[in-house]
């Protein structure tokens, strides 16, 4: 098979699909690697490296469009990758479709398969192919959010750990997965008083049982939502519904029980954030102000750390790529339901429920599609 790798376009986004690793690896299996000149160096790979390895470098991305069997990316193709896809080739990516019909739409009139990362599954019930960008971005929340809390860039001015005699930042983080649980690990390092709000108790439990007193813990409500929002500098929002846009948990009303200056940071973004008041921002203009709040809603965070992000989602997306190059993407989904649970799309059909349900498009069983 001939696997493509064209370089991001996504503003700001320097990571890459595939590593020297990983196209080592797929020629090792014998398949071709097309990489687009440049796409990693953004990471700190260059067109050497991919050589070395064994890969082919192509000069453009409508050469590697044209020429691949299966395209594997990090970002959701943009309109103009959007494009160049066509009937019966394979995309493998992040694509995020519940907020995003346009997208939705045109990968429905391209005729590819499309294989999205956020809904690969495991024997756990987690999401291998997310958890590490959640690791990334969880961990990553605190620190641009103590940027944002900089008197300059609009905040309250407030030190995430404070000083002798002064109390540190009050950081509340709305969901206890494993984006929550990194930004409350990071955030709490800092010095910051950190309570993390889940609905899981068992989660709960966990969390207490494993860090004790190095953040505190709370069944979420709409009540208690309402009591900690007025005294947060700083509000994480981590929450996850696997494949669906993400529930509006802070609404514009509440903005105004909020300090002037505090911070929210919405990690939900790429799933249509889990703030009323959420827009997608970029690494070039990350934040806004409503109500006298400052929001921070990068939709590709761990793009900042392009070099960590790109070896730790190679390290879990080059399995499944190596199984959908060796079997073909009908037989290896066939034989692994968790890497059929990533199929969203197949030739004009949409295949994964939540985004139906999001989109009001009529969806056809994955497992009807490969019967």
């Amino acid at each position: 098979m001939k696997l493509g790798c064209p370089k991001e376009i996504k503003p700001q986004e320097f990571r890459v699909g595939i590593t020297p690793n990983a196209a080592q690896e797929a020629v090792a299996h014998g398949h071709a690697v097309l990489i687009e000149t440049q796409a990693g160096v953004g990471a700190g790979f260059d067109d050497d490296a991919y050589v070395a390895a064994g890969a082919t470098i192509i000069d453009t991305a409508q050469e590697v469009f044209a020429t691949a069997d299966m395209i594997v990316k990090v970002k959701e193709p943009q309109a103009v990758e959007r494009k160049m896809l066509r009937q019966g080739q394979l995309l493998y990516t992040y694509l995020h479709l519940a907020p995003d019909p346009d997208q939705t739409r045109d990968l429905l009139d391209s005729g590819c398969t499309a294989i999205a990362y956020e809904t690969v599954t495991d024997r756990s019930g987690g999401l291998p192919l997310l958890a590490p960008m959640s690791e990334v971005a969880g961990r990553l929340a605190p620190q641009v959010g103590a940027w944002t809390l900089q008197k300059a860039n609009g905040g309250r001015g407030v030190l995430m750990g404070g000083v002798p005699g002064v109390g540190p930042a009050r950081i509340i983080v709305i969901g206890g997965g494993v984006v929550g649980t990194h930004a409350a690990r990071i955030a709490a390092g800092m010095g910051a008083d950190v309570t993390v709000l889940d609905r899981s108790l068992p989660r709960l439990r966990y969390l207490d049982d494993i860090f004790g007193n190095v953040f505190n813990t709370g069944y979420s409500t709409a009540g208690l939502m309402a009591e900690l929002l007025p005294l947060a500098d700083m509000v994480i929002g981590a929450v996850l519904i696997p494949g669906a846009a993400a529930p509006k948990l802070v609404t514009r009303a509440q903005l105004g029980s909020m300090k002037p200056g505090a911070v929210l940071v919405d990690v939900a973004i790429d799933q249509g954030g889990c703030f009323e008041t959420s827009r997608a921002t970029t690494h070039n203009d990350p934040i806004y102000e409503i109500d006298g709040v400052m929001h921070y809603c990068v939709a590709n965070m761990p793009g900042a750390v392009a070099r960590t992000s790109t070896i730790a989602l190679g390290n879990a997306t080059m399995p499944f790529m190596l199984e959908l190059a060796d079997k073909g993407w009908k037989k290896a989904c066939a034989e692994d339901p968790h890497l059929l649970a990533g199929l969203n799309v197949h030739a004009g059909q949409l295949t994964y429920a939540a985004v139906g349900e999001a989109l009001g498009i009529d969806v056809v069983a994955p497992e009807q599609v490969i019967g």
